[in-house]
Order: structure tokens, then sequence, then C-alpha cells
């Protein structure tokens, strides 16, 4: 499959619907699968990939799960190419590319994607990271670097869109950080 272009996900409360909900949304729409699994607190974590309409199928098929067992979904049509390496964690930034540090953490995997995506649309910001709820207990996080004002914008758009769902938990920007903080990445 080509690079997507739209990316959805659906967070559960249930492992066994978990799967059924994936192997619906499989059946139903041509998706690839970027993240399935479970997930910490017991819950169950989808991340699809597509075209907006297949992404959309895709989402809808999930939603029609006992709405019980759904914590959290989101749909991003035309998503920033960015979240993508960010999100497999494949992203190395080079010396020339250091700079601020902002940083974003939410309540849930599913809601760090809107935001990230928010940030990296709305700012010349690189993301570098973006951890769904694996040994967070289930929250979500984003790293991005560029100037102060850009990574302040990027923050600042990004929290607002987890703020909006309510699962804001906190935002921060490190104006001046320790070139250790990137030792992972360049």
């Amino acid at each position: 499959m080509a690079m997507p272009i739209s990316i959805g996900a659906v967070e559960l409360s249930s492992i066994a619907v978990g799967y059924q909900v994936q192997d619906a949304m499989l059946k139903a729409a041509n998706v690839e699968i970027l993240i399935a699994r479970t997930i910490c607190s017991g819950k169950y974590l989808i991340i699809v990939g597509g075209t907006v309409s297949d992404v959309s199928a895709g989402i809808r098929t999930a939603l029609e799960a006992p709405s019980e067992a759904i914590i959290d979904h989101v749909e991003i049509p035309n998503v920033h190419e960015s979240v993508f390496p960010a999100l497999g964690q494949s992203v190395t930034i080079g010396q020339d590319q250091v700079g601020a540090i902002g940083i974003i953490e939410t309540f849930s995997g599913v809601s760090i994607l809107a935001a990230a995506d928010a940030a990296a649309k709305i700012a010349k910001v690189q993301l570098f990271r973006i951890h769904v709820a694996m040994a967070l207990g289930g929250k979500g996080f984003c790293l991005m670097t560029g100037s102060v004002g850009d990574c302040r914008t990027g923050v600042s758009a990004g929290a607002a869109e987890a703020r909006k769902r309510g699962l804001l938990v906190a935002e921060t920007v490190i104006t001046r950080p320790s070139q250790e903080l990137f030792s992972e990445y360049i």
C-alpha cells in the first residue's frame, strides 16, 4: 500500500471486542493496520491508515461495536505526513534540526494522534516521537522540535485539540533542552 493519506484510530475497553472490531474493519475497508495491540489497563488499540474513504469506512465499522466498549476514536483525513514516521518511531534528527522541545501528553493513545497532527499542521515543527499507550497506563505523548516560537505554536494547537476532547494531561515547551534529551534520535 502507498503512503496513507488518512489515519483512524479506535480505543476499546475490551480485548476480545478489539480483535472482533479489527477483523470487521479489515473486511469492510482497504485499510492498512499501523498498530493493533493490547495496551495498558487491559484495553485494545487499533490504528489504521489508507485513503480518506477507506479509513472513514473502517472507523464507521468500528463504531458499530457495543458503545460501552468504545473509549475513544479519531479519524483524520489528510493527516500531516510527519505523523507516520513519528508514530513508527523511525525519525532521525540531524544536529542542525535540534531546537526547543515541545511535549503534549494525553489521557488516551487516540487523542495524541489528533494533537500531533494539529501541531504539525499549524507550526513548522518536526514530530519525532508519537508514543501511544504502551507502558504509559494508556496515555499518549508526542515530542516535537523546532524554534521556540514554532514549538509553542504547535504545542498550543495540539493541546487545544486534546483539551477539546477532555483528554489533555500536560503541555510544555523546553526552550533550551540538554542535548541528552535528543540522544535516541540523533
